[in-house]
């Protein structure tokens, strides 16, 4: 088995946490930053493809989440569920960036996987 390298843990790190930061400074920020982590490092290590991958799979789910969460604000449920779904998506966000700086895969639950 592969040794994980300092490095390779904080790519992977990173393609979990600067999703959180996407939610903040940039419009779908959440998507981009993992993609782009996932374009740069796909061929240098399968552990960042593979974190980069669930991330960017999370972040599209969060998203999906979220419009119907906004649909559903008409029936007033929604305001309830875009709680819900931010305050999970953050608090999850942080878990696995804090599994994958130790090394560890991490499985977002409820997530599509969209990108195999």
């Amino acid at each position: 088995m592969h040794t994980l390298t300092r490095d390779e843990r904080n790519w992977a790190m990173l393609s979990h946490l600067l999703a959180l930061v996407g939610y903040l400074v940039i419009p779908f920020g959440n998507v981009a930053a993992p993609l782009i982590i996932y374009l740069m490092k796909k061929d240098e290590s399968p552990f960042v493809a593979d974190q980069a991958k669930e991330s960017l799979n999370f972040q599209i789910s969060v998203c999906i989440y979220a419009l119907i969460s906004g649909v559903l604000v008409l029936i007033l449920i929604g305001f309830l569920l875009l709680i819900v779904v931010g305050v999970a998506g953050a608090i999850l966000t942080i878990i696995a960036s804090v599994k994958a700086a130790n090394g560890e895969a991490y499985r977002y639950p409820l997530t599509i996987r969209l990108i195999n």
